[in-house]
């Protein structure tokens, strides 16, 4: 799909083979392992299952596809031929890789006629690090963070189906943008394909629709981008609207707000020439779906052309931008906004392909501040979305650190990356006070410490003499205000600094809405207003605000706020620095945000699912050490965790196990219980153990572990130990 004469062939393709019947719809919500499982359960009451192992070195194989071959990581995956998309089925193995919800509600909404951002991820052939679906120990990998500004995320691989990693799905669909997979046919093997598929009646084509519209659908991803970049032949060219028509209808169907793109590449006789606008010759596509994403090699006059053959659907003409500048092109790398200024003048949408330049072309140290300066320099291009859906909590991860931390507390030190823990990111940028003041405000994402996750927000600024304080505004919002709702801001200072830090939030009259969307408030009806501190929790809310207003480890606060509003908008969120009292001089400041937290007072009343039927399948072992050394050989354990939670509560799981011997659960001791080791992080119904370090079993003495499955809420509190899921696995060695 790169700019003609850049494109390279795909990368070598993977076959796996399918070893379970497919899934039924209540085994993706609740799904149930295979293999030898029930055999193993010795025990069960209503806190935990235990089931008993006896230590084997020869593992039932795991299928290629879902799995990495050499580690048994579950892995995100592609489908390289027609074959192996017509025989996919829904399978228990897939639900690694599903979606944990749709995109979340945000404004305006992309059926709006405003102007859209399409982002298309291509970087070094895809599925790199992003593969691993429970994260890696990559160091320095690519991050994307500018969620605000974009509507739609493709991911694009020269693999003929391909199938979003789940971590750019989660990352996207938390900031409400919608993620397109990629169907894609090219040279002499996509010309023998599409004749396969196309140039016969209509059943041929249907079932190549159905069954891109039933991935979309298992995975809650959103829809495709489809690229047909090989000839056709007259018959093969005359299905392609109908198949085109076929697969939206159907999309639609099954999938809210699905999406099906065209790229500018076929022409209406067959031929491969890619005509760089909308025209008469691709026209019949553009009609046969949701919108057109037109090559690279445009001019002004293209632009103008297109005006007239787009009419009212303006916003659904994406004009590509190839963010490396390849061919003859206008903009590019840091000239980008010579391309948007362009294209927003005539009100076009855009598609920015593959803005990864900053990372695959610049040098890698450098890679946070050329990913801002790219973004910074096309803002005014790039209008922002609004949050509109309470509870908005977000710690500002990244999904990638060098250590982890959990509310404070320092938990592994090492690289680590996880799409699909990165949260809610902000309008990152530089704010400076109107007039002639010289106070500024800066933020930017940093690894250097943490609050939750492995990075925090940095805000660095100045408040002038001649000012009392200086805001920023780190979210737009669109919610109206239930009658009561709770605010947290966990934040530390750096230095000696005393400026006072508070959160405002911006409401204005909820009666200017209305049906079928928000309408723009005016200053007139906006007002900035300060919470009142929340000093004295209700009883029942200790859970969540146990640490107001206390000083926490690592030199981190925690204010929280009560906010009584009714009829009103929720319509930003700022952090306000004011000057110390008594003070003259120039304020410099710098504020790490570890957590913000906005909250419905009702929900935080509503009791929390239980995790449920924790279960252990999948078993695998490998000695730890060779033979010949003194001792006995330690073990590794790898296996699959499986259990029953209703996802639409849930932020994420943190998965953790104890080790110990005997009977007695070592997380549950009576004397000293061992405190849990965190494993990771799921984001669906199951996480895989691997190479776990586990002591060898004693003779006559059972090996004992035990696996337990935290659910953190979308409100953001800690759940107490005894509410977590929990399997036990007993272990011996064979007998001889």
């Amino acid at each position: 799909m790169e700019a003609a004469g850049a494109r390279a062939r795909a990368a070598a393709r993977r076959r796996g083979r399918r070893l379970r019947a497919p899934a039924t719809l209540k085994e993706q919500r609740d799904p149930q392992p295979g293999g030898r499982l029930p055999q193993r359960r010795i025990e069960e009451d209503q806190e935990e299952a235990v089931f008993r192992e006896v230590v084997s070195f020869t593992p039932d194989p795991l299928p290629v596809r879902y799995y990495d071959k050499d580690t048994t990581k579950p892995i995100s995956f592609y489908l390289s031929s027609l074959e192996e998309l017509l025989a996919w089925t829904p399978n228990v193995e897939d639900g690694f890789n599903v979606a944990l919800g749709p995109p979340e509600c945000r404004q305006p909404p992309l059926s709006s006629r405003r102007p859209r951002t399409l982002m298309c991820h291509d970087m070094m052939g895809g599925y790199l690090d992003d593969k691993f679906i429970q994260g890696s120990a990559a160091q320095n990998p690519y991050s994307f963070y500018h969620w605000q500004y974009i509507d739609i995320f493709v991911y694009f691989s020269h693999h003929m189906v391909t199938i979003p990693p789940v971590g750019w799905t989660n990352a996207a669909h938390r900031h409400g943008v919608c993620v397109l997979g990629t169907f894609i046919t090219e040279w002499k093997e996509g010309e023998r394909l599409c004749e396969a598929f196309l140039a016969g009646d209509e059943r041929s084509y249907q079932a190549v629709a159905r069954q891109l519209v039933l991935i979309a659908q298992f995975f809650r991803f959103d829809g495709w981008l489809i690229n047909i970049e090989n000839s056709l032949s007259l018959a093969a060219v005359g299905n392609v609207p109908h198949f085109l028509r076929y697969l939206t209808t159907q999309l639609h169907q099954q999938v809210p707000r699905g999406l099906v793109l065209w790229y500018d590449s076929v022409v209406s006789s067959g031929q491969l020439t890619w005509q760089d606008e909308l025209n008469e010759h691709n026209r019949v596509f553009f009609d046969s779906c949701d919108g057109f994403f037109t090559n690279y090699n445009w001019r002004e006059e293209h632009l103008e052309r297109m005006l007239g053959q787009a009419g009212e659907r303006l916003a659904d003409v994406y004009v590509g931008v190839d963010v490396f500048a390849r061919g003859n092109v206008v903009g590019g790398r840091f000239h980008t906004d010579k391309s948007l200024e362009l294209i927003r003048k005539h009100g076009f949408s855009v598609a920015l392909f593959a803005p990864g330049w900053v990372y695959e072309c610049l040098e890698k140290g450098d890679f946070f501040q050329n990913q801002d300066k790219f973004w910074s320099l096309l803002e005014r291009y790039l209008p922002t979305h609004s949050i509109c859906s309470l509870p908005f909590v977000t710690s500002f991860c990244l999904g990638m650190g060098t250590r982890r931390v959990c509310y404070g507390q320092e938990e592994a030190v090492g690289p680590w990356y996880h799409l699909s823990a990165q949260e809610i990111q902000p309008l990152f940028g530089e704010h400076r006070l109107e007039g002639d003041g010289r106070g500024w405000v800066k933020m930017h994402c940093c690894l250097e410490d943490a609050w939750n996750g492995g990075s925090s927000l940095l805000i660095r600024g100045l408040i002038p003499p001649e000012v009392g304080n200086v805001s920023v505004r780190l979210f737009s919002l669109q919610v109206p205000v239930p009658p009561k709702v709770f605010l947290s801001m966990v934040y530390k200072l750096e230095g000696p600094s005393a400026v006072g830090v508070a959160l405002e939030l911006t409401t204005g009259d909820a009666g200017s809405c209305h049906v079928g969307g928000i309408s723009s408030l005016s200053a007139e009806t906006s007002s900035r207003r300060s919470p009142r501190p929340l000093r004295v929790p209700p009883t029942k809310l200790a859970k969540w605000v146990g640490r107001c207003g206390q000083q926490l480890s690592g030199g981190w606060v925690q204010r929280c706020y009560e906010v009584n509003l009714r009829g009103c908008l929720l319509q930003a969120l700022f952090v306000n620095f004011s000057r110390p009292p008594g003070s003259q001089e120039e304020e410099n400041f710098v504020c790490r945000l570890g957590e913000i937290q906005v909250v419905d007072a009702n929900s935080l009343l509503t009791p929390l699912p239980q995790v449920q039927a924790v279960t252990v399948s999948q078993v695998r072992w490998q000695p730890a050490a060779s033979e010949g050394e003194s001792g006995p050989a330690g073990l590794w354990l790898s296996c699959t965790l499986h259990w029953a939670y209703l996802l639409p509560h849930v932020r994420c799981f943190r998965i953790h196990c104890c080790r110990g011997s005997g009977g007695d659960s070592p997380c549950r001791g009576l004397s000293e219980p061992e405190k849990p080791t965190l494993l990771g992080l799921a984001f669906v119904n199951r996480y895989r153990i691997v190479d776990l370090a586990v002591a060898p079993a004693e003779p006559g003495r059972d090996g004992h572990v035990e696996f337990l499955v935290e659910p953190i809420p979308k409100e953001g509190f800690l759940v107490p130990r005894a509410e977590w899921g929990r399997a036990a696995m007993l272990y011996s060695t064979p007998r001889t």
